[in-house]
């Protein structure tokens, strides 16, 4: 089997909140008829520039066609080389290698009438337990607002929250001495996530001030790749402290350090499944527990995270992948399920990552290009509509 071709399709999907996340589907094609499908989720994040998708389908095209889609390692080491790591959260070349790599999982499995989780070693587990996000809080009208969210998830199921904090710490307390006040062991804050904005002294401080109310951990109190920076948070707070991993070089720096307590390893921010899990091998070889994390993906994206959630002997703490919820629609005729705030595996019966592509939704919300308009660098920091005065 080779592959004979593929094909790249831009959608932009809007979240509940109004902010537009454009995500590239992903097709490769064999010459037996398979047909593998992937994401390359969410592009819409720093830095604010976009690619040329035309072009990055010719040189998909150059580096895929012809080659045996088994060949998973060597074809990652060759997708390596023109899209490598550079150290930064938000790589867009990690964005891309993930969405071939979730194909090219999906196209083997299929092939052999198995599912992925089966392809990648088996299930340890039938569904993952997950937080639903609360975003940044800028103004203090926006407290309500989301507390407002809390109470709505949590007649969902979901009972477990994941807090973005570090803008206005006032409005941060408040919504923490509300949902306390409201719903008391009902509810649990996962973790109070800085993502970068304040070096490890201003995360530590705003830490100290928050910690008269319950969470479980903290996730990314420091500037981006200050290791040290980490390991001294570290020694100063009580709760575990956990950062995403976006490069095995930075994963070493991490470990050597001693930095982290819970690696955030998502197959969007380390370039694919096939590199998720060599992250987690390594987590699990340093001790380190470790949690799935998002960039907010579709179904198709969360569903290869569940796969590879299923496999991993070290996924001890609760996930992020709830991105479906987000979005006002899907790509895919069955999205992935969500029971009792648990994401539910795609079952064996499913082949593949378990999706079908819907494209009568897909022509609705296709777009041309990868462009940013007027996005502003709030909105991407917040994911809101629109800049409030």
């Amino acid at each position: 089997m080779k592959i004979s071709n593929l094909q790249l399709t831009v959608v932009g999907i809007p979240r509940h909140t109004g902010f537009v996340s454009k995500h590239v589907i992903v097709e490769i094609m064999t010459d037996e008829g398979v047909t593998g499908i992937g994401e390359m989720s969410d592009f819409s994040h720093l830095p604010h520039y976009s690619l040329d998708v035309a072009d990055l389908t010719a040189v998909l095209k150059n580096i895929l066609i012809g080659k045996n889609p088994y060949d998973l390692s060597l074809i990652n080491k060759e997708l390596l080389s023109n899209f490598p790591e550079s150290m930064f959260y938000y790589e867009k070349g990690n964005f891309i290698r993930n969405g071939i790599d979730a194909a090219l999982h999906d196209l083997c499995a299929k092939s052999l009438n198995i599912s992925v989780a089966d392809l990648i070693g088996g299930r340890l587990q039938e569904k993952i337990k997950v937080c639903y996000p609360i975003f940044r809080h800028r103004f203090m009208e926006e407290v309500e607002e989301n507390v407002e969210i809390v109470r709505q998830r949590y007649r969902q199921g979901f009972d477990v929250f994941r807090l973005y904090v570090g803008k206005n710490l006032d409005a941060d307390e408040a919504f923490l001495d509300a949902v306390q006040s409201e719903f008391g062991s009902k509810v649990t804050i996962k973790s109070l996530d800085f993502s970068h904005l304040l070096d490890w002294k201003q995360a530590w401080q705003a830490v100290k001030r928050l910690s008269a109310y319950n969470f479980q951990m903290v996730e990314s109190p420091a500037v981006q790749n200050d290791f040290e920076g980490l390991h001294h948070f570290r020694l100063k707070v009580d709760h575990p402290v956990s950062e995403h991993v976006w490069s095995f070089r930075q994963q070493y720096e991490m470990i050597k350090h001693d930095s982290v307590d819970i690696f955030n390893i998502s197959p969007i921010f380390i370039g694919g499944i096939t590199s998720a899990r060599k992250a987690a091998a390594a987590a699990e070889v340093a001790g380190k527990g470790c949690l799935l994390g998002t960039t907010q993906e579709l179904s198709i994206g969360t569903a290869a995270m569940a796969h590879l959630g299923s496999s991993l002997t070290n996924l001890i703490y609760t996930s992020d992948p709830t991105g479906p919820e987000l979005y006002v629609a899907d790509i895919v005729q069955n999205p992935v399920k969500y029971e009792n705030g648990y994401l539910i595996v795609p079952g064996r019966d499913e082949l593949g990552l378990g999706m079908q592509l819907d494209w009568e939704t897909i022509e609705k919300y296709r777009v041309p290009d990868l462009s940013w308009g007027n996005v502003s660098v709030h909105q991407l920091q917040d994911r809101t509509a629109q800049t409030k005065a």
